[in-house]
């Protein structure tokens, strides 16, 4: 069995942040609005925090990296490559 056919399948949101813990969602979305070029990202309140993430998955669909599918998005293969909190949780 290859790689080829999981990685051709779009990664889901919401499915991410739920293998996430909650105590290290907070964590994972600054990270993410770091990696995403937002300044200070580290020291925004959680809420301001919530609504950047899905400010910056609006910009992915915007870009053609991600659907969005309801209260989620789905992301193209490839669109968190270089997101190292992503990588790391994924090996």
């Amino acid at each position: 069995m290859t790689d080829h056919t999981a990685a051709a399948a779009p990664l889901s949101w919401r499915a991410l942040e739920s293998e996430i813990g909650l105590d290290e969602l907070p964590t994972f979305h600054r990270d993410f609005l770091t990696w995403r070029g937002i300044e200070d990202a580290e020291h925004m309140p959680l809420r301001r925090v919530q609504q950047r993430v899905e400010a910056e998955l609006n910009r992915l669909v915007q870009a053609g990296q991600a659907t969005r599918q309801a209260d989620d998005w789905l992301l193209q293969p490839g669109a968190l490559t270089g997101f190292g909190a992503y990588e790391r949780r994924s090996v």
